[in-house]
């Protein structure tokens, strides 16, 4: 498949080697340098992944990927000079998927995009498990893995690409425990720097948005000094 790579970024020297390394790939490359631009092609175009950066005129990358957040679901790579942990934290929690700072190796960024790419549109293929219409029932929730959306009474609820999978993984084995390492492996392929606080961000993310009480959750369980599991 020919994917569509969104490069929102202000510095026009890390776009041409971007551009270059990604087409010489195979990627069609779309490129914008502010993010309301960038804003107006996630909407309009269809974009497969996007990699942004934080600094940008009109629309800082936070406010972009907050913003995309309310209207698709897709991969988001972020790509900046912010480099401390409260910054990946950040950009992690508001729904980015992988966090790169600069400066940076072109060779990495492409493995990357293609581990993103790889996690999010194959995200099921070799998957034992068969459910019926392709949804797993949780209690009100309702997980589509073959559109890759999340319901719960009806409506539904957008969510990024890692809360979908830690989702479908704990939803697959509903009572069983999972440790943070395993959730960060089942969603990112390896551990990685600080993956302990980022997984607590993504649980809490995601009981906010499909628990009536997150400080009660009703579905996702912390089990002390082991990990999470969902309920029946």
């Amino acid at each position: 498949m020919n994917y569509t790579i969104l490069i929102a970024e202000d510095d026009n020297d890390i776009v041409k080697l971007l551009k270059l390394y990604l087409e010489s790939s195979g990627y069609r490359v779309l490129t914008v340098d502010n993010g309301l631009s960038a804003f107006e092609l996630i909407k309009n175009e269809q974009i497969d992944l996007a990699v942004v950066d934080i600094m940008m005129p009109k629309m800082d990358g936070y406010e972009l990927i907050k913003k995309t957040r309310e209207v698709k679901n897709i991969p988001i790579l972020i790509l900046s000079a912010k480099n401390q942990d409260t910054d990946k934290i950040l950009g992690l929690n508001l729904g980015a998927d992988d966090y790169m700072t600069k400066p940076f190796s072109p060779l990495e960024i492409i493995a990357r995009v293609k581990a993103n790419l790889r996690r999010f549109y194959n995200l099921n293929n070799g998957d034992s498990i068969v459910y019926k219409n392709a949804e797993i029932v949780i209690g009100e929730l309702i997980l589509n893995t073959e559109k890759l959306t999340l319901t719960k009474n009806g409506a539904e609820i957008i969510i990024t690409p890692n809360e979908y999978k830690i989702l479908a993984l704990l939803m697959k084995s509903p009572g069983r425990v999972y440790t943070k390492s395993q959730i960060c492996e089942a969603m990112n392929g390896e551990l990685y720097d600080n993956y302990e606080n980022v997984i607590t961000v993504h649980i809490s993310h995601l009981r906010e948005k499909i628990e009536s009480d997150s400080r009660n959750p009703r579905y996702i369980k912390n089990i002390r000094g082991l990990g999470y599991k969902i309920e029946e």
